[in-house]
C-alpha cells in the first residue's frame, strides 16, 4: 500500500489568506509581518533571520534592489517639483539651493529606505512568497 506523504497537502494554515495591508503596516514600522512586535532589522537595513518575539523565520526575504528603486521613485518625484518651484519662484543662489536639496535627499532617502524595505518584506510574507509559505512556494 502506498501513502501519501503528509507534505504533500498544503494545510490549511499554508494556504490561508494573510492580511496584506497589516504586513505592509507592521513592514513600515519595521516590525514582524506576522506579530508585529519584535524587531525586523538588525541596524538599519540588515533584516533579522527570524522575529526575536514570535520566531517567524525571515531570512526568506529577496528584497535586493526594490527598496533603494522606490526610494529614488518616490524622493525624486518628491523634490523635483519642489526644486523647479523653489528655483522659478525665489531665484537662490545655486550653492544654498544644492546644499539644502542635498540635505533634504540624503534625509529623506535614509528615512524611506528601512520602511520601504520592511514594507517589501511584509508584502512578501503576506504573499508567501520567496519561501515564506512553507514547503512548494518558492
Amino acid at each position: 500500500m502506498n501513502q501519501a506523504k503528509l507534505t504533500d497537502h498544503p494545510t490549511d494554515a499554508e494556504t490561508s489568506e494573510r492580511p496584506l495591508k497589516q504586513a505592509l503596516a507592521r513592514g513600515w514600522r519595521r516590525k514582524c509581518p506576522n506579530c508585529g512586535a519584535g524587531a525586523m532589522m538588525l541596524g538599519h537595513l540588515k533584516v533579522r533571520d527570524a522575529c526575536p518575539a514570535c520566531g517567524e523565520e525571515l531570512r526568506h526575504q529577496r528584497a535586493d534592489d526594490g527598496p533603494a528603486y522606490l526610494t529614488i521613485l518616490i524622493v525624486g518625484h518628491l523634490l523635483a517639483p519642489i526644486l523647479l518651484f523653489s528655483f522659478v519662484r525665489w531665484r537662490p543662489d545655486p550653492l544654498p539651493l544644492a546644499i539644502t536639496f542635498s540635505v533634504a535627499t540624503v534625509a529623506l532617502s535614509l528615512y524611506l529606505l528601512p520602511r520601504l524595505k520592511g514594507a517589501m518584506v511584509g508584502f512578501q510574507w503576506a504573499k508567501r512568497m520567496h519561501g515564506f509559505g512553507g514547503a512548494g512556494n518558492d
